[in-house]
């Protein structure tokens, strides 16, 4: 049977409730009407049988590995391999100068312009966990910390005497692994590298589910025997949490990464659609949520409905919400304008891109140094409190509630912390603080610490996260602003000028068009190796005033930095021209289009992409009927903003949130 191109965007369907049979489709067995609505029960019927695959294909009926996993990422722009192929170029700036140069943020934090929640940081990262996922070199259980003479291994190039390192006793640079490439490209077959995408590249729940059956086997209810027909519609949870291997035991579970602490005791690690689910308990905590969701709209569909059908129905529905999420609040609120939708191309190629997986959808800047949260005092146990107190949560008595701050490397792959703090306590937390700037500065924990735990030999490691202590208490140096740099050189990105021309806009020709600042000069008496180039000699809110650093709680936050030195003057010292700029230092480095969070080449990347997901995606939520007939038969609509999410799976009241948990009053 013909897949259809569905052309449906709203349905006035009537529909009336009505006695069922069973009947069999597709192999599974669903619910079918007899009598009341019997031709719009086996339309849905007959549309859920088409329904995505876990892997992407098919989507595309011409098409059908288009948007696939495992496929090559798309490109947009040629390849920027020194010979073309695969070469990455040893003449570029070494990641880690430019880093301490570039990316340092000396301890200074400056916030979104337009009073981005951390919702905005969160969801970027719960989509991009739902698109794009690079192969790596290594066979992901090698130590990228430890384990040196892998192939593959690139090692980024350190000096323990820059004068601007703040780690010079560390005992070297973290690595990585090249990613892996698709058969017949790179070195030693004349045709140019290209990298492989292991998700299927759709917005479509797959952070919720997976992209396999063994997987979603394991997350369902029921025997986890690799029959999914014996499944429950539930996902598994513990006590409304996601499940550890414990939930299971004896079973193998699904690859999940272990950063950090879980590489040394991977019990407290969460199982969910996609890998990376233990990275942060901001990221945990969405996951949660959803997986919540999911149940909550299982529950409350008819008895009379099968596991089949009923699982059918709410994976259909939550992918559409994350659509409907990330279309109608996420990317308004990033300043992103799509235009109007005009319906499914079949032409339009959804296939995520190498310039935004590896550079464009990149925004690490924006992750801040602490993560709050407010804890009613009756939620507080002796327990909780002890256990705040063991992993140097910072804890501030309101007198009705508790406010706990959780730095960076504590909320870094510990998933426990999710149901410590609570699901409702943590996801309005994240509501009301406002996100960090996008731009240049990355804060020094990603920068230097990531992933990684203070040295076994260290007395006390509660001291090892405070200021001048970083350097005495981890081993080795892991920037993850270098090795967005590096990446790019990896993937073959173009530069920053022929990536900007690649999406029709105009190259600039100096430093100063890319910043918008008035100088390229570093002032007299200053080299680019002299610390003082990043001194701040001013603060700046949303409006152009001064702020003072530490001042009052009610003044305007910071949004802009006065340095003693000028980003284009830091760039022209390291870059011998504006042509030489790596694409992801030179789109960080732009001053951004009024009203958004970007420069122009990082804004006009997530147009283009964020509209070829809408136009090449045949289940788009505007586009498939089978969501109208779910409303008009049972109810439920996938039209839900994110806090409509919120409240209706946590104790959380509507009153509870802003109108956007994506912004803030700041």
């Amino acid at each position: 049977m013909r897949r259809p191109e569905f052309s449906i965007r709203s349905g006035p369907w009537l529909l009336v409730g009505a006695a069922v049979t069973v009947a069999a489709v597709g192999g599974l067995v669903m619910a079918r009407s007899d009598d009341g609505a019997p031709e719009a029960e086996a339309m849905l019927l007959e549309l859920l049988e088409d329904d995505r695959a876990l892997d992407g294909s098919g989507n595309n009926v011409e098409d059908p590995e288009r948007g696939m996993a495992f496929q090559p990422f798309a490109r947009v722009a040629g390849v920027g391999y020194l010979d073309g192929i695969s070469e990455i170029d040893a003449g570029r700036p070494a990641e880690r100068y430019l880093s301490n140069r570039v990316f340092s943020d000396t301890d200074v934090d400056l916030f979104s312009e337009n009073g981005i929640s951390h919702w905005g940081f969160v969801w970027g990262q719960f989509i991009d966990h739902t698109v794009s996922l690079s192969e790596s070199g290594g066979d992901g259980d090698d130590n990228p910390i430890n384990d040196f003479g892998l192939p593959g291994i690139i090692t980024m190039r350190w000096d323990a005497e820059d004068p601007l390192e703040g780690s010079p006793n560390a005992q070297g640079i973290g690595h990585t692994f090249r990613s892996s490439v698709v058969e017949g490209t790179g070195e030693g077959t004349g045709q140019p590298a290209e990298q492989i995408n292991k998700l299927n590249s759709y917005i479509d729940a797959f952070n919720v589910y997976g992209g396999s059956a063994e997987r979603l086997d394991w997350l369902r209810e029921g025997p986890a025997d690799g029959d999914l027909a014996n499944n429950s519609a539930i996902l598994l949870t513990e006590d409304g949490y996601l499940p550890t291997a414990a939930a299971r035991p004896g079973v193998e579970i699904p690859h999940m990464d272990l950063p950090g602490r879980l590489r040394y005791d991977a019990g407290p690690a969460v199982v969910a659609g996609d890998e990376r689910a233990n990275e942060n308990i901001a990221l945990t905590a969405v996951h949660t949520l959803f997986v919540r969701e999911h149940n909550r709209i299982v529950e409350s569909l008819p008895d009379t409905l099968d596991e089949a059908t009923k699982f059918a129905i709410a994976r259909r529905v939550i992918a559409a919400t994350e659509q409907y999420i990330t279309y109608e609040e996420f990317l308004p609120a990033m300043g992103v304008e799509l235009g109007d939708y005009s319906g499914y191309d079949p032409t339009v190629d959804a296939s995520i891109s190498n310039e935004f997986a590896t550079v464009g959808f990149r925004a690490h800047s924006q992750i801040p140094d602490t993560i709050e949260a407010e804890i009613p005092t009756d939620q507080v146990t002796s327990r909780l409190l002890e256990r705040l107190a063991r992993d140097g949560v910072l804890v501030d008595d309101m007198g009705t509630a508790l406010r706990v701050v959780v730095p960076h490397h504590v909320a870094f792959a510990n998933p426990e912390l999710v149901s410590e703090i609570g699901l409702g306590n943590l996801v309005a937390g994240l509501a009301r603080e406002t996100q960090q700037a996008n731009d240049e500065a990355i804060d020094d924990q990603l920068r230097t610490i990531l992933f990684q735990i203070p040295d076994p030999n260290v007395d006390d490691p509660s001291e090892c996260f405070s200021e001048g202590n970083i350097d005495a208490c981890f081993l080795k140096v892991i920037d993850l602003g270098g090795l967005d740099v590096y990446r790019s050189y990896d993937h073959g990105i173009a530069s920053y000028n022929d990536l900007r021309e690649a999406y029709g806009l105009e190259r600039v020709a100096s430093f100063t068009d890319m910043t918008g600042e008035d100088t390229f000069r570093l002032p007299e008496g200053l080299t680019i190796d002299d610390p003082e180039i990043l001194e701040v000699v001013s603060l700046h809110d949303a409006s152009g005033n001064v702020v003072t650093p530490g001042g009052s709680g009610d003044q305007a936050l910071p949004v802009r930095a006065e340095r003693r030195t000028t980003l284009a003057a830091r760039l022209a010292a390291i870059f011998d021209s504006v042509d030489d700029v790596d694409a992801f230092t030179g789109m960080v480095a732009e001053q951004h289009v009024e009203g958004t969070e970007f420069g122009e080449l990082q804004l006009a990347i997530w147009t283009e992409q964020f509209r070829t997901l809408r136009d090449g995606d045949r289940f788009f939520h505007e586009n498939d009927p089978a969501l109208a007939l779910i409303l008009e038969l049972y109810g439920v609509d996938h039209r839900r903003t994110l806090a409509d999410v919120i409240v209706a799976n946590t104790s959380l009241s509507r009153s509870d949130l802003a109108a956007s948990v994506f912004v803030t009053d700041q």
